[in-house]
């Protein structure tokens, strides 16, 4: 994983605060597990069925049977909590998450998300996708700021089939970090190395932003 991807999953790490039940989503998401505290007190829960998550294992010291939702082996804490599918997802139903971090394809200037299907290639279906997007009280988006072919992911509109409207209020990318609001998509901390140009270039949608300096991360 490159130092830019690295970067952007610690600074995401610090949306955490205590008390929050927080859901990792499957991709770069997952890896956040990894960069909180091991004080911090806060419930990580995986729609897989289990609600306090430690950090990820390597296969010689995990518990086979533990994983989270994208299969990654995961430890326990103290109160970890096990059940079923349709409980956890009566979890997320109900608004119990105070916060979900998802993957995504591409994310709209308004706020819609595009993360479980590319047409003409296989997809394994949406998941909980749809259920996290729309139900947690906040969520945000970790991804690259562009695709392997150099376009970006941020967009005036979504072009893939939707998970769900208007439900995306930050976005953290291996270039900056940027809030959807009223004005669009919003400049608020940039990477170390860049410019806001260099972000704005690359940015498939206008870009607010603010008098300098934007703070780096």
């Amino acid at each position: 994983m490159s130092d830019a991807k690295d970067r952007m999953i610690a600074r995401a790490a610090r949306e955490i605060a205590p008390g929050m039940v927080v859901n990792l989503g499957i991709g770069l998401p997952t890896r956040v597990i990894n960069h909180v505290p091991a004080d911090l007190e806060v419930c990580l829960h995986t729609e897989n069925g289990m609600a306090g998550i430690g950090p990820t294992l390597p296969p010689e010291r995990a518990d086979r049977n533990l994983i989270d939702a994208g299969g990654a082996y995961v430890s326990t804490v103290p109160g970890t909590a096990f059940f079923d599918s349709v409980t956890s997802f009566a979890m997320v139903r109900a608004g119990r998450l105070d916060l979900t971090m998802l993957g995504a394809f591409e994310v709209a200037a308004n706020g819609d998300l595009a993360n479980w299907k590319i047409p003409g290639k296989f997809s394994p279906g949406v998941g909980g996708g749809i259920e996290l997007a729309q139900k947690a009280r906040r969520v945000v988006v970790l991804t690259t700021h562009t695709d392997r072919a150099g376009n970006p992911k941020l967009k005036a509109d979504c072009t893939l089939p939707l998970t769900a409207r208007g439900c995306v209020a930050r976005v953290f990318t291996d270039m900056a970090v940027i809030d959807i609001g009223p004005q669009g998509f919003a400049l608020v901390e940039i990477a170390e190395g860049l410019t806001p140009p260099e972000v704005a270039a690359a940015t498939g949608a206008p870009l607010h932003i603010p008098q300098p300096p934007v703070p780096s991360f």
